[in-house]
């Protein structure tokens, strides 16, 4: 069964203002969670965000500066809900 991944508000405006690169590798990991779930230990400094509730996680979406980093977080297990929840540069990334 697949994943389903949705964007929030402020998640779905910050993409509009990404890089065409960035946004390309955006779309590569939604595909690679809905195609095997929220944990990715292939995608660049993936892990798991300690000290926030429920099972919230992030990636490196490329090297060098400014660092674009996405951070997800599984919503719903029962249903396979993920929602993306920042898509930005690592300075101003929420944790």
């Amino acid at each position: 069964m697949q994943w389903t991944v949705e964007f929030t508000a402020k998640a779905a405006k910050q993409t509009r203002s990404l890089p065409r690169r960035i946004a390309e590798r955006l779309d590569a990991l939604r595909k690679a969670i809905e195609y095997g779930g929220p944990l990715q230990p292939t995608m660049p400094h993936f892990g798991k965000l300690k000290n926030r509730a429920g099972d919230v996680y992030h990636c490196h979406l490329n090297k060098g500066r400014p660092t674009y980093v996405a951070v997800w977080q599984v919503r719903e297990r029962s249903v396979q809900l993920v929602e993306v929840t920042y898509v930005g540069t690592h300075e101003n990334a929420p944790y």
